[in-house]
């Protein structure tokens, strides 16, 4: 008997393109910081900053990769009970590791060579432009030393890798899915309680790893930090799919969790700010594990049921979009690391200058995704299928 297959969810499809649109957003932001991040984020304008672009940086990270595993998740799950569990696997070896190998390879020399140029105007180098390509002038400089900003699809493809050992375990214990099944059935009917829940059980881990924040890591050796913590959101993703017929639960406190969370980053950032607490992630403050715990799950409950009250038709728009943010994503870092060196000499204000960093980067990325992507092999590659040029399927 053929499984019944669930209808597409266009809510969580828009939820995890706009979760991965934000990363354009993060790091054109990042130059413009008064924060040094150092290592984290190589090039900062020394003319140009302010504690805005700081804040909205912190509360994207506050929420953006651990909804976006969380949707993973999901979306993991479906593939693995409908189509089946080999199935799922293969569909994630073509969607992620595939791409991963391939752009990584291709990016990385793009990407110091951004980052060198910039650092070199910047710093009112002589010929940034010679500075910036003595990098390949020996092999190293075309091999990845990290994972860059493709860290969330090597992390994603372990977690796959995992869940998919632990999900054919797992099939052979029917009364303790039963069991999982109906605890989180209940806790989806009491959206309060399962932000409580669901925010204990990530201070707990936060505890545990003794760190307040889970940053990116870029190091192309797995960190069990960063491969625990996202690998907790995946699974309650994945949990959720079983729970789905009570999806339209997350809106009964969307927009009140949203305010909250908001106000708490608020707070945690002016305590930061204000009190010279140590935003450190390898700070175990008791306080800021708390406070990052609650956010994290006031954001996921409050993002997801606004998606889930505004985005649940079908939108040709939104569907072009979410076709897009995987190149776009894929393709923005250099991007929001080189505009910058264009730009440095402009006697703007960085908010203005960051702006311009986002709009130019976006127009790029989607231009290239509409011209040279969507109707063509890289298209297929990407999202499994090759748009035919129409009039219906052009938006631009």
């Amino acid at each position: 008997m053929e499984k019944k297959k669930t209808e597409r969810i266009h809510a969580l499809d828009a939820l995890r393109a706009i979760m991965m649109l934000l990363g354009v957003v993060l790091h054109a932001a990042l130059t413009y910081n008064v924060t040094d991040h150092k290592n984290a984020w190589g090039i900062k304008d020394p003319e140009s900053n302010h504690i805005l672009t700081d804040f909205l940086v912190l509360l994207i990270h506050s929420f953006r990769m651990p909804i976006f595993f969380f949707i993973a998740g999901f979306f993991g799950a479906m593939l693995f009970y409908e189509r089946g569990a080999f199935k799922m696997l293969k569909n994630r070896i073509s969607r992620i590791v595939y791409p991963f190998i391939v752009f990584l390879c291709i990016l990385t020399p793009i990407i110091y060579f951004s980052f060198d140029y910039t650092n070199a105007v910047f710093e009112q180098l002589e010929d940034p432009l010679k500075i910036s390509t003595q990098l390949f002038s020996n092999i190293k400089g075309f091999l990845p030393r990290t994972t860059s900003h493709l860290w969330f699809l090597y992390y994603l493809i372990f977690i796959t890798f995992f869940t998919f050992l632990l999900g054919l375990l797992f099939n052979k214990f029917k009364k303790v899915n039963t069991k999982i099944t109906f605890v989180f059935d209940w806790l989806m009917q009491q959206p309060i309680l399962g932000v409580l829940f669901f925010a204990t059980l990530t201070f707990f881990i936060l505890c545990v790893l003794e760190i307040s924040m889970v940053n990116a890591s870029v190091s192309l050796v797995p960190d069990m930090s960063t491969f625990s913590y996202y690998f907790f959101f995946y699974m309650v993703g994945w949990i959720l799919f079983k729970s789905k017929r009570f999806l339209n639960n997350f809106k009964k406190y969307d927009r009140l969790c949203i305010i909250l969370g908001v106000s708490l980053v608020i707070t945690q950032g002016l305590l930061i700010q204000y009190s010279g607490m140590n935003l450190n992630p390898n700070s175990n403050s008791i306080l800021l594990i708390s406070f990052n715990s609650l956010i994290v799950w006031l954001f996921i409950f409050g993002i997801t049921g606004v998606f889930i009250r505004y985005s649940s038709d079908y939108s040709k728009r939104m569907r072009y979009i979410s076709d897009a943010s995987y190149w776009v994503y894929l393709i923005h870092l250099p991007l929001t690391a080189i505009i910058p060196a264009f730009i440095a000499e402009l006697s703007f204000h960085a908010l203005v200058k960051f702006i311009i960093v986002l709009s130019l980067t976006s127009l790029i990325c989607f231009v290239t995704y509409h011209y040279l992507v969507r109707n063509t092999f890289i298209g297929k590659f990407l999202n499994g299928r090759r748009y035919v040029k129409n009039k219906e399927e052009n938006l631009m």
